[in-house]
């Protein structure tokens, strides 16, 4: 599995909506289970995003699929990192030359 962290904030619908949250979070949940991942961390945060969440997606492509559904709902624009666990990291850097 691979880790990613979205930085989500609200398009000008999401925040008309806000009241459907809940329902909005759990369907996200569902949908990152179909695909075969998990959201591990899910975060409301205060600042240049609204939101913060982790997630591990069986590869780059079950992720992008899964973001390109949400972005195509309206409600959310994101940005997305690939995260390494230490033990990954450890891992990579061991292979420098």
């Amino acid at each position: 599995m691979e880790t990613y962290i979205n930085f989500m904030k609200l398009t000008e619908q999401g925040i008309k909506d806000i009241k459907n949250f809940p329902q909005r979070l759990e369907a996200a949940a569902k949908g990152m289970e179909a695909m075969g991942g998990k959201i591990t961390g899910f975060y409301a945060v205060m600042g240049e995003y609204d939101y913060v969440a982790i997630a591990e997606v069986p590869s780059a492509e079950a992720g992008m699929a899964f973001l390109l559904s949400l972005g195509a709902l309206g409600n959310l624009r994101t940005t997305t990192q690939r995260a390494f666990p230490a033990n990954e990291f450890v891992d990579i850097v061991k292979k420098l030359p």
